[in-house]
């Protein structure tokens, strides 16, 4: 039988992720990865790609357009991520597939609501 073209990464999943400038994120392995929101009715997904470009110039948070995704995420036990507005968000994936490493997130409730 053939190997599967995907896998889960050997690498655990990022400790940090921090907003670098639009649309860039960078870990605490100086890996990029570029995030893609997607919005439903009932919540809000990001799609997080690890892809290895050139960073440039860092901006600052003020420099930022508005985002519904914070500024930088932290991992946290139970297969989630707290953002740094104090949002937790559940990993639904983190796979390997033909070398791009795809990392899932979803928004969770805000257990005031």
């Amino acid at each position: 039988m053939g190997e599967l073209p995907f896998s889960v990464p050997a690498a655990l999943h990022p400790d940090h992720l921090w907003i670098w400038r639009k649309s860039v994120y960078v870990d605490e392995n100086q890996r990029t990865w570029l995030p893609i929101s997607i919005k439903t009715e009932d919540s809000l997904r990001v799609l997080l790609r690890q892809e290895d470009i050139p960073r440039g110039e860092a901006m600052r948070p003020s420099q930022l357009p508005p985002s519904p995704l914070p500024l930088m995420w932290q991992l946290y036990p139970g297969r989630r991520y707290r953002g740094s507005d104090s949002s937790f968000w559940r990993i639904v994936f983190h796979i390997e597939f033909s070398g791009v490493e795809d990392l899932l997130l979803e928004k969770l409730p805000d257990p005031e609501s």
